[in-house]
């Protein structure tokens, strides 16, 4: 399988990392608009073939989007950090943008590629390539709300005392303020979460206590940081093996909604079947009534940021 990293920054090189470690990988492309950036990243990595039992991946840098030609993934990394005195509204308008010319260049050598966009604020980015672009609605994927569902899973993992792979659970909605994690959906072991905690000496969980230690803890690795790496860079990873071995996984990805749950022209993460076929089906569940009405609102509070930005860069809406 060919795959295109777009983007040389830390989040597209952790990326390639995870994809030349633990993936079976054919094709590796890394592009970036600072092309020794990227040929000298593709060079480092180059020697790794040597030392690690992975595939010999085929590498490749450059800032020519030929380098993408019939890839059947491309993840989209590239794009302008948040600033000092900017707000959400600025950061989207700038990276729908950038990211939509991207898309437009990559749909020239590669139309039929799966795009995963990571470009934040990356549902409204994703978005407006779908908006703006031949790329359907399964084609195009942000990386959503799954690294804050590892966040979730980490963090009711560390209280239960147990591995985090046996915790379930989604936050979902917006990758940003806009989310919310549907207690019915959390269990622990395969038990109800109130269950497990009751018959296991733990404090029962707080949905939107939990909610509030997701957000906490993401804008604590920023602060010390300045960024997020590790945690995106393998939730990209997880998307990308799904596609790459058909798995059928279901993960909490935004994808263009279309009618699912009343809603339409929006861009939200929900439980998602991933396959070879990209986003395959958004799957329905039995929401809570109050559960409901909270995915309707950050629908709407989505919808009103589209229209901003659709009048403020003149993209499609």
């Amino acid at each position: 399988m060919k795959i295109g990293v777009i983007g040389a920054g830390s989040v597209g090189v952790g990326i390639c990392n995870y994809l030349l470690t633990l993936g079976s990988v054919s094709e590796l492309s890394l592009l970036d608009l600072n092309k020794e950036r990227a040929e000298g990243e593709i060079l480092d990595f180059s020697h790794t073939n040597a030392l690690t039992f992975s595939k010999n991946t085929r590498l490749k840098a450059s800032d020519d989007y030929e380098i993408l030609k019939a890839s059947d993934i491309v993840v989209i990394t590239a794009g302008a950090q948040i600033k000092e005195g900017q707000n959400r509204l600025d950061l989207a308008e700038i990276n729908s943008k950038i990211c939509v010319d991207i898309a437009k260049q990559v749909e020239k050598v590669a139309p039929d590629a799966i795009l995963i966009i990571v470009t934040n604020p990356c549902d409204i980015v994703t978005y407006f390539i779908a908006a703006n672009t031949s790329y359907t609605a399964s084609q195009v994927i942000s990386a959503g709300c799954l690294i804050d569902t590892a966040r979730l899973m980490t963090i009711v993992a560390k209280k239960a005392d147990i591995d985090p792979k046996n915790v379930f659970g989604y936050v979902l909605g917006e990758h940003g303020s806009h989310c919310f994690t549907p207690k019915s959906l959390i269990s622990i072991a395969g038990q109800p979460a109130d269950y497990y905690c009751e018959t296991n000496g733990v404090d029962k969980i707080d949905a939107d206590k939990l909610l509030d230690e997701v957000r906490q803890v993401g804008f604590e690795i920023f602060t010390k940081k300045q960024n997020t790496t590790h945690g995106i860079a393998a939730s990209v990873f997880r998307i990308v093996q799904a596609i790459m071995i058909d798995e059928k996984s279901v993960l909490p990805v935004g994808t263009l909604i279309q009618g699912q749950y009343g809603l339409h022209d929006v861009v939200l993460s929900l439980p998602t079947i991933i396959s070879r076929k990209g986003a395959e089906k958004i799957l329905i569940h039995p929401f809570e009534s109050h559960e409901k009405k909270q995915l309707d609102y950050i629908a709407s509070e989505l919808k009103a940021l589209i229209i901003d930005v659709a009048g403020k860069t003149g993209l499609m809406k």
